[in-house]
Protein backbone atom coordinates (compact mmCIF):
# COMPACT_ATOMS: atom_id res chain seq x y z
CA UNK A 1 0.00 0.00 0.00
CA UNK A 2 1.38 3.46 -0.90
CA UNK A 3 0.94 5.79 2.29
CA UNK A 4 1.48 9.39 1.02
CA UNK A 5 1.68 12.32 3.28
CA UNK A 6 2.46 16.08 3.26
CA UNK A 7 6.13 17.65 2.61
CA UNK A 8 6.39 20.48 5.21
CA UNK A 9 6.21 20.09 8.71
CA UNK A 10 3.55 18.34 10.98
CA UNK A 11 3.19 16.87 14.15
CA UNK A 12 1.45 13.74 15.86
CA UNK A 13 -0.89 14.95 18.67
CA UNK A 14 -2.29 11.99 20.64
CA UNK A 15 -5.23 11.08 19.00
CA UNK A 16 -7.82 10.18 21.74
CA UNK A 17 -10.42 8.85 19.03
CA UNK A 18 -12.49 7.85 22.45
CA UNK A 19 -15.63 7.49 19.68
CA UNK A 20 -14.02 5.67 16.57
CA UNK A 21 -16.57 2.86 17.00
CA UNK A 22 -19.29 4.28 18.41
CA UNK A 23 -22.46 4.61 16.46
CA UNK A 24 -24.33 7.39 15.45
CA UNK A 25 -27.57 8.17 17.35
CA UNK A 26 -29.98 10.65 16.40
CA UNK A 27 -30.21 13.65 18.54
CA UNK A 28 -33.31 14.45 20.45
CA UNK A 29 -35.32 17.44 18.75
CA UNK A 30 -34.30 20.69 21.30
CA UNK A 31 -37.11 22.47 22.60
CA UNK A 32 -35.99 25.58 20.66
CA UNK A 33 -33.44 26.13 18.25
CA UNK A 34 -31.12 29.20 17.46
CA UNK A 35 -30.14 29.64 14.25
CA UNK A 36 -27.06 31.94 13.79
CA UNK A 37 -27.26 34.02 10.61
CA UNK A 38 -22.98 33.83 9.97
CA UNK A 39 -22.71 30.00 9.36
CA UNK A 40 -20.76 30.31 6.78
CA UNK A 41 -17.41 32.69 5.23
CA UNK A 42 -19.00 35.93 3.70
CA UNK A 43 -22.27 37.97 4.56
CA UNK A 44 -24.35 37.26 7.36
CA UNK A 45 -27.63 35.95 5.85
CA UNK A 46 -30.95 38.03 5.80
CA UNK A 47 -34.34 36.95 7.69
CA UNK A 48 -37.20 36.43 5.85
CA UNK A 49 -39.51 35.27 8.93
CA UNK A 50 -40.94 37.51 11.48
CA UNK A 51 -42.05 36.75 14.92
CA UNK A 52 -44.88 34.46 14.95
CA UNK A 53 -44.13 32.88 11.40
CA UNK A 54 -45.22 29.28 11.51
CA UNK A 55 -42.09 26.87 10.13
CA UNK A 56 -41.59 23.20 8.76
CA UNK A 57 -38.33 21.35 8.81
CA UNK A 58 -37.14 22.52 5.43
CA UNK A 59 -38.19 26.02 5.69
CA UNK A 60 -36.11 28.58 4.25
CA UNK A 61 -35.54 31.29 7.40
CA UNK A 62 -32.83 33.31 6.27
CA UNK A 63 -31.47 34.16 2.27
CA UNK A 64 -27.76 34.49 1.33
CA UNK A 65 -26.87 38.50 2.30
CA UNK A 66 -24.65 38.25 -0.87
CA UNK A 67 -22.73 36.29 -3.46
CA UNK A 68 -20.23 35.10 -0.60
CA UNK A 69 -22.90 33.73 1.35
CA UNK A 70 -25.32 30.79 2.26
CA UNK A 71 -28.98 30.59 3.04
CA UNK A 72 -30.13 29.25 6.13
CA UNK A 73 -33.60 26.85 6.55
CA UNK A 74 -35.37 25.61 9.41
CA UNK A 75 -34.32 22.72 11.03
CA UNK A 76 -37.01 22.17 13.46
CA UNK A 77 -41.01 22.98 12.48
CA UNK A 78 -42.53 25.36 15.36
CA UNK A 79 -43.07 29.53 15.60
CA UNK A 80 -40.73 31.88 15.04
CA UNK A 81 -40.17 33.30 18.94
CA UNK A 82 -37.91 36.10 18.16
CA UNK A 83 -35.13 37.33 15.53
CA UNK A 84 -32.51 38.83 17.93
CA UNK A 85 -28.90 38.36 18.98
CA UNK A 86 -27.30 35.52 21.23
CA UNK A 87 -23.88 34.38 21.99
CA UNK A 88 -22.58 32.17 19.49
CA UNK A 89 -18.93 30.52 19.14
CA UNK A 90 -17.11 33.52 18.98
CA UNK A 91 -18.04 34.87 22.37
CA UNK A 92 -20.21 37.89 21.35
CA UNK A 93 -23.84 37.92 20.58
CA UNK A 94 -24.77 37.99 16.46
CA UNK A 95 -27.92 38.19 14.57
CA UNK A 96 -29.94 35.13 15.27
CA UNK A 97 -32.87 33.30 14.80
CA UNK A 98 -35.26 31.45 17.35
CA UNK A 99 -38.16 29.34 16.93
CA UNK A 100 -39.87 27.50 19.51
CA UNK A 101 -40.35 23.89 18.18
CA UNK A 102 -43.78 22.43 17.74
CA UNK A 103 -43.67 18.35 16.21
CA UNK A 104 -42.11 17.29 13.03
CA UNK A 105 -43.71 18.50 9.98
CA UNK A 106 -41.25 18.38 7.17
CA UNK A 107 -41.49 20.50 3.32
CA UNK A 108 -42.97 18.31 1.18
CA UNK A 109 -40.65 18.65 -1.22
CA UNK A 110 -38.15 17.07 0.75
CA UNK A 111 -37.22 13.42 -0.47
CA UNK A 112 -37.53 11.29 2.77
CA UNK A 113 -37.46 7.77 1.14
CA UNK A 114 -33.54 5.65 1.75
CA UNK A 115 -33.22 4.78 -2.14
CA UNK A 116 -30.06 5.42 -3.10
CA UNK A 117 -30.33 8.20 -6.47
CA UNK A 118 -27.46 7.74 -8.57
CA UNK A 119 -26.22 10.07 -11.60
CA UNK A 120 -26.90 6.93 -14.27
CA UNK A 121 -30.70 7.35 -12.47
CA UNK A 122 -30.80 11.08 -13.35
CA UNK A 123 -29.50 11.91 -16.73
CA UNK A 124 -31.34 15.23 -17.21
CA UNK A 125 -28.99 16.57 -14.28
CA UNK A 126 -26.49 19.06 -15.36
CA UNK A 127 -23.49 20.18 -13.90
CA UNK A 128 -25.15 23.91 -13.95
CA UNK A 129 -28.47 22.28 -12.33
CA UNK A 130 -26.33 20.10 -9.45
CA UNK A 131 -24.37 23.88 -8.67
CA UNK A 132 -28.33 25.69 -8.49
CA UNK A 133 -29.29 23.16 -6.54
CA UNK A 134 -26.35 23.14 -4.02
CA UNK A 135 -26.39 27.35 -3.65
CA UNK A 136 -30.20 26.83 -2.98
CA UNK A 137 -29.66 24.27 -0.52
CA UNK A 138 -27.07 26.77 1.57
CA UNK A 139 -24.36 24.10 1.71
CA UNK A 140 -21.40 25.26 2.71
CA UNK A 141 -17.83 23.50 4.18
CA UNK A 142 -18.57 20.89 6.92
CA UNK A 143 -14.91 20.61 7.73
CA UNK A 144 -15.33 23.84 9.91
CA UNK A 145 -14.42 26.80 7.14
CA UNK A 146 -17.93 27.23 6.18
CA UNK A 147 -17.02 28.52 2.39
CA UNK A 148 -19.92 28.21 0.18
CA UNK A 149 -19.76 25.33 -1.93
CA UNK A 150 -21.23 26.98 -5.26
CA UNK A 151 -18.58 28.92 -5.11
CA UNK A 152 -15.35 26.59 -5.32
CA UNK A 153 -17.51 24.66 -8.00
CA UNK A 154 -16.96 27.90 -10.35
CA UNK A 155 -13.41 28.76 -10.40
CA UNK A 156 -12.35 31.63 -12.13
CA UNK A 157 -11.09 31.93 -15.75
CA UNK A 158 -7.85 31.97 -14.88
CA UNK A 159 -7.88 28.32 -13.35
CA UNK A 160 -8.90 25.03 -14.37
CA UNK A 161 -9.75 22.34 -12.42
CA UNK A 162 -8.38 18.85 -13.01
CA UNK A 163 -10.14 16.83 -10.30
CA UNK A 164 -11.87 16.93 -6.75
CA UNK A 165 -10.29 15.77 -3.76
CA UNK A 166 -12.22 14.75 -0.74
CA UNK A 167 -11.29 15.61 2.35
CA UNK A 168 -11.69 12.69 4.86
CA UNK A 169 -8.55 12.67 6.82
CA UNK A 170 -10.03 13.93 10.17
CA UNK A 171 -6.47 14.73 11.56
CA UNK A 172 -7.84 16.66 14.44
CA UNK A 173 -7.80 14.71 18.13
CA UNK A 174 -10.89 13.49 19.41
CA UNK A 175 -12.91 13.87 16.89
CA UNK A 176 -14.59 10.73 14.41
CA UNK A 177 -18.01 12.66 12.89
CA UNK A 178 -16.44 11.77 9.61
CA UNK A 179 -15.46 8.28 10.08
CA UNK A 180 -18.56 7.54 11.50
CA UNK A 181 -20.32 9.26 8.70
CA UNK A 182 -18.10 6.98 5.99
CA UNK A 183 -18.46 4.29 7.46
CA UNK A 184 -22.59 4.52 7.33
CA UNK A 185 -23.10 6.40 4.53
CA UNK A 186 -20.76 5.22 1.95
CA UNK A 187 -22.45 5.36 -0.68
CA UNK A 188 -24.53 8.42 -0.32
CA UNK A 189 -20.68 10.02 -0.07
CA UNK A 190 -19.30 8.62 -3.30
CA UNK A 191 -22.46 9.71 -5.32
CA UNK A 192 -21.80 13.01 -3.62
CA UNK A 193 -18.07 12.46 -5.45
CA UNK A 194 -19.85 12.01 -8.94
CA UNK A 195 -21.69 14.81 -8.15
CA UNK A 196 -19.69 17.08 -7.82
CA UNK A 197 -16.42 15.99 -10.46
CA UNK A 198 -19.43 16.46 -13.04
CA UNK A 199 -20.48 19.96 -11.50
CA UNK A 200 -16.62 20.84 -11.53
CA UNK A 201 -16.10 19.19 -15.27
CA UNK A 202 -13.61 16.97 -14.16
CA UNK A 203 -13.34 13.16 -14.74
CA UNK A 204 -10.86 12.34 -11.73
CA UNK A 205 -11.44 12.09 -8.25
CA UNK A 206 -9.34 11.19 -5.08
CA UNK A 207 -10.46 10.46 -1.56
CA UNK A 208 -7.70 11.04 1.14
CA UNK A 209 -8.25 8.58 4.46
CA UNK A 210 -5.53 8.53 6.79
CA UNK A 211 -4.27 5.29 7.87
CA UNK A 212 -6.36 5.11 11.56
CA UNK A 213 -9.39 4.93 9.31
CA UNK A 214 -8.34 1.28 7.78
CA UNK A 215 -12.12 -0.42 7.97
CA UNK A 216 -12.76 3.32 5.82
CA UNK A 217 -10.10 2.55 3.50
CA UNK A 218 -10.47 -0.99 2.73
CA UNK A 219 -14.37 0.13 2.57
CA UNK A 220 -14.35 2.72 -0.24
CA UNK A 221 -11.64 0.39 -2.12
CA UNK A 222 -14.22 -2.00 -2.33
CA UNK A 223 -17.13 0.07 -3.45
CA UNK A 224 -14.89 1.49 -5.89
CA UNK A 225 -13.06 -1.18 -7.09
CA UNK A 226 -14.84 -1.18 -10.75
CA UNK A 227 -14.41 2.56 -11.36
CA UNK A 228 -10.97 3.51 -12.47
CA UNK A 229 -12.17 7.82 -12.38
CA UNK A 230 -11.81 7.13 -8.60
CA UNK A 231 -8.72 6.47 -6.49
CA UNK A 232 -8.29 5.89 -2.54
CA UNK A 233 -5.79 7.14 -1.22
CA UNK A 234 -3.73 6.05 2.28
CA UNK A 235 -2.39 8.69 3.89
CA UNK A 236 -0.20 8.72 6.94
CA UNK A 237 -1.51 9.85 10.00
CA UNK A 238 -0.01 13.61 10.14
CA UNK A 239 -1.72 17.01 11.95
CA UNK A 240 -2.69 18.91 10.05
CA UNK A 241 -3.04 17.52 7.03
CA UNK A 242 -7.06 18.08 6.82
CA UNK A 243 -5.57 21.35 5.51
CA UNK A 244 -6.48 21.91 2.26
CA UNK A 245 -2.76 22.59 0.82
CA UNK A 246 -1.43 19.71 2.75
CA UNK A 247 -4.17 17.64 1.41
CA UNK A 248 -3.60 18.76 -1.94
CA UNK A 249 0.49 17.92 -1.68
CA UNK A 250 -0.40 14.67 -0.12
CA UNK A 251 -2.69 13.39 -2.64
CA UNK A 252 -1.32 14.78 -5.96
CA UNK A 253 2.04 16.41 -5.18
CA UNK A 254 1.21 19.80 -5.58
CA UNK A 255 2.19 23.15 -4.06
CA UNK A 256 -0.42 25.80 -3.79
CA UNK A 257 1.35 28.73 -3.64
CA UNK A 258 0.78 31.88 -1.00
CA UNK A 259 -2.63 33.67 -0.51
CA UNK A 260 -4.22 34.59 -2.52
CA UNK A 261 -3.92 31.65 -4.40
CA UNK A 262 -6.20 28.73 -3.69
CA UNK A 263 -6.18 24.76 -4.34
CA UNK A 264 -7.91 25.33 -7.93
CA UNK A 265 -4.58 27.51 -9.12
CA UNK A 266 -3.12 23.84 -9.38
CA UNK A 267 -5.98 22.21 -10.52
CA UNK A 268 -7.63 20.82 -7.59
CA UNK A 269 -11.11 21.39 -5.48
CA UNK A 270 -11.46 20.12 -2.21
CA UNK A 271 -14.85 19.43 -0.14
CA UNK A 272 -14.76 18.13 2.82
CA UNK A 273 -16.60 14.40 2.89
CA UNK A 274 -19.31 15.89 5.32
CA UNK A 275 -19.53 18.43 2.52
CA UNK A 276 -20.10 15.11 -0.12
CA UNK A 277 -22.55 13.62 1.76
CA UNK A 278 -24.82 17.32 1.74
CA UNK A 279 -24.41 17.55 -1.74
CA UNK A 280 -25.77 14.40 -2.63
CA UNK A 281 -28.96 15.28 -0.20
CA UNK A 282 -29.18 18.50 -1.78
CA UNK A 283 -29.19 17.49 -5.40
CA UNK A 284 -30.57 13.95 -4.80
CA UNK A 285 -33.26 14.59 -2.62
CA UNK A 286 -34.20 18.32 -2.43
CA UNK A 287 -33.20 18.51 1.42
CA UNK A 288 -31.09 21.78 2.64
CA UNK A 289 -28.54 21.78 5.13
CA UNK A 290 -30.13 21.77 8.10
CA UNK A 291 -28.41 18.89 10.03
CA UNK A 292 -25.16 17.44 10.45
CA UNK A 293 -23.12 14.59 12.28
CA UNK A 294 -21.37 15.56 14.95
CA UNK A 295 -18.71 14.20 17.87
CA UNK A 296 -19.68 14.68 21.83
CA UNK A 297 -16.21 14.09 23.45
CA UNK A 298 -13.80 13.94 26.45
CA UNK A 299 -12.19 11.64 28.65
CA UNK A 300 -14.25 12.57 31.81
CA UNK A 301 -17.86 12.50 29.72
CA UNK A 302 -19.79 9.43 30.83
CA UNK A 303 -20.75 8.60 27.54
CA UNK A 304 -19.48 10.78 24.41
CA UNK A 305 -20.64 9.74 21.00
CA UNK A 306 -21.49 10.59 17.48
CA UNK A 307 -24.90 12.39 16.92
CA UNK A 308 -27.14 13.04 13.47
CA UNK A 309 -27.74 16.96 14.86
CA UNK A 310 -30.29 19.21 13.41
CA UNK A 311 -28.58 22.91 13.24
CA UNK A 312 -29.58 25.73 16.33
CA UNK A 313 -29.58 22.80 18.96
CA UNK A 314 -28.13 24.03 22.28
CA UNK A 315 -24.55 21.93 22.53
CA UNK A 316 -26.00 21.79 26.03
CA UNK A 317 -28.79 19.30 24.82
CA UNK A 318 -25.90 17.08 23.59
CA UNK A 319 -23.74 17.32 26.41
CA UNK A 320 -26.84 16.35 28.84
CA UNK A 321 -27.08 13.23 26.18
CA UNK A 322 -23.83 12.39 26.74
CA UNK A 323 -24.44 12.45 30.64
CA UNK A 324 -23.90 15.85 31.62
CA UNK A 325 -20.76 18.17 32.23
CA UNK A 326 -18.11 16.05 34.74
CA UNK A 327 -17.68 17.79 38.09
CA UNK A 328 -14.78 20.12 38.32
CA UNK A 329 -13.20 22.82 35.89
CA UNK A 330 -13.86 22.41 32.06
CA UNK A 331 -13.34 24.05 28.79
CA UNK A 332 -15.33 23.71 26.29
CA UNK A 333 -14.63 23.50 22.74
CA UNK A 334 -16.60 23.82 19.32
CA UNK A 335 -14.24 22.08 17.56
CA UNK A 336 -11.28 19.51 18.79
CA UNK A 337 -7.78 20.47 20.55
CA UNK A 338 -5.67 21.93 18.09
CA UNK A 339 -8.32 24.31 16.10
CA UNK A 340 -11.30 24.69 17.97
CA UNK A 341 -12.79 27.82 19.91
CA UNK A 342 -13.29 27.88 23.38
CA UNK A 343 -16.84 28.35 24.16
CA UNK A 344 -18.36 30.57 26.95
CA UNK A 345 -21.48 28.74 27.10
CA UNK A 346 -23.39 25.38 27.07
CA UNK A 347 -25.93 26.79 25.18
CA UNK A 348 -23.84 27.88 21.85
CA UNK A 349 -25.81 26.02 18.97
CA UNK A 350 -24.59 23.57 16.76
CA UNK A 351 -24.31 24.92 13.16
CA UNK A 352 -23.33 23.81 9.50
CA UNK A 353 -19.60 24.16 10.64
CA UNK A 354 -20.02 22.14 14.16
CA UNK A 355 -18.13 19.01 13.34
CA UNK A 356 -16.90 18.39 17.16
CA UNK A 357 -17.98 19.36 20.91
CA UNK A 358 -14.93 18.53 22.95
CA UNK A 359 -14.87 18.87 26.83
CA UNK A 360 -11.44 18.89 28.37
CA UNK A 361 -10.80 19.42 31.63
CA UNK A 362 -9.29 22.06 33.78
CA UNK A 363 -5.79 20.04 34.30
CA UNK A 364 -5.90 18.96 30.60
CA UNK A 365 -6.15 22.58 29.49
CA UNK A 366 -4.45 24.70 32.20
CA UNK A 367 -1.23 26.36 30.55
CA UNK A 368 2.51 26.25 31.75
CA UNK A 369 4.47 29.11 32.62
CA UNK A 370 5.64 30.13 29.63
CA UNK A 371 9.34 30.44 29.16
CA UNK A 372 12.06 32.39 27.02
CA UNK A 373 12.58 31.36 23.75
CA UNK A 374 15.62 28.66 23.72
CA UNK A 375 16.05 28.99 19.75
CA UNK A 376 15.47 25.28 19.45
CA UNK A 377 13.87 26.20 15.97
CA UNK A 378 11.20 23.23 16.60
CA UNK A 379 7.97 25.42 15.78
CA UNK A 380 10.04 26.00 12.50
CA UNK A 381 9.93 22.35 12.05
CA UNK A 382 6.88 21.70 12.67
CA UNK A 383 4.94 24.94 10.83
CA UNK A 384 3.14 22.89 7.44
CA UNK A 385 3.12 25.94 5.78
CA UNK A 386 7.43 26.73 5.94
CA UNK A 387 7.25 29.72 8.47
CA UNK A 388 9.06 31.14 11.15
CA UNK A 389 6.51 31.24 13.87
CA UNK A 390 9.16 32.02 16.85
CA UNK A 391 9.95 35.46 14.32
CA UNK A 392 6.22 36.18 13.42
CA UNK A 393 5.05 35.75 16.84
CA UNK A 394 7.74 38.15 17.97
CA UNK A 395 7.49 40.89 15.53
CA UNK A 396 3.43 40.48 15.88
CA UNK A 397 4.00 41.44 19.59
CA UNK A 398 6.40 44.23 19.07
CA UNK A 399 3.29 45.52 16.40
CA UNK A 400 5.83 45.79 13.57
CA UNK A 401 2.92 44.72 10.66
CA UNK A 402 4.99 45.72 7.90
CA UNK A 403 7.99 43.25 8.91
CA UNK A 404 4.63 40.44 9.19
CA UNK A 405 3.69 40.93 5.99
CA UNK A 406 6.90 41.03 4.42
CA UNK A 407 7.51 37.30 6.42
CA UNK A 408 4.18 35.89 4.85
CA UNK A 409 1.88 35.68 8.26
CA UNK A 410 -1.44 35.54 6.00
CA UNK A 411 0.13 32.08 4.82
CA UNK A 412 -0.54 31.47 8.47
CA UNK A 413 -3.23 28.31 8.81
CA UNK A 414 -3.67 28.60 12.26
CA UNK A 415 -3.12 25.24 12.92
CA UNK A 416 -1.22 25.70 16.07
CA UNK A 417 1.25 23.42 15.27
CA UNK A 418 3.99 25.36 16.41
CA UNK A 419 2.15 26.16 19.95
CA UNK A 420 2.15 22.19 20.53
CA UNK A 421 5.77 21.64 19.59
CA UNK A 422 7.33 24.39 21.80
CA UNK A 423 9.18 23.38 24.54
CA UNK A 424 9.05 26.71 26.05
CA UNK A 425 4.98 26.93 26.05
CA UNK A 426 5.32 30.44 24.28
CA UNK A 427 2.13 31.53 23.01
CA UNK A 428 3.22 31.81 19.71
CA UNK A 429 -0.12 31.08 18.24
CA UNK A 430 -1.82 33.66 19.91
CA UNK A 431 0.07 36.60 18.92
CA UNK A 432 0.90 35.48 15.39
CA UNK A 433 -3.46 34.54 14.99
CA UNK A 434 -3.64 38.48 16.39
CA UNK A 435 -0.60 39.37 13.72
CA UNK A 436 -2.52 37.82 10.77
CA UNK A 437 -5.87 39.38 11.63
CA UNK A 438 -4.20 42.69 12.15
CA UNK A 439 -2.11 42.58 8.98
CA UNK A 440 -4.70 41.08 6.70
CA UNK A 441 -7.04 44.35 7.73
CA UNK A 442 -4.31 46.56 6.52
CA UNK A 443 -4.40 44.60 3.47
CA UNK A 444 -7.90 45.10 2.87
CA UNK A 445 -7.93 48.71 3.46
CA UNK A 446 -5.22 49.43 0.90
CA UNK A 447 -6.93 47.41 -1.17
CA UNK A 448 -10.22 50.02 -0.88
CA UNK A 449 -8.11 52.66 -1.36
CA UNK A 450 -7.20 51.81 -4.78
Amino acid sequence: MNIRTFSIGGVHPEENKLTHEVPTQVAALPKQATFPLSQHIGAPAKPVVKKGDKVKVGTLIAEAGGFVSAPIYSSVSGTVFKVDTAVDATGYRKPVIIINVEGDEWEESIDRSDKLETLEAHPELTPEESVERIKVAGVTGMGGAGFPTFIKLCPPPTAKAECVIINAVECEPYITADYRLMMEHADEILVGLDLLMKAAKVTRGYIGIETNKMAAIDLFIEKTKNDDRIEIVPLKQRYPQGGEKQLVDAVIHRQVPAPPAIPVNVGAIVQNVGTAYAVYEAVMKRKPLFERYTTVTGKRLAHPGNFLVRMGTPMSDLIEACGGLPEGDNKLLAGGPMMGKALTSVDVPICKGTNSVTIISGDEARRREPQPCIRCAKCVSACPMGLEPYLLATVSSLHNWEKAEADDITSCIECGSCQFTCPAHRPLLDNIRQGKSTVMGIIRGRAAKK
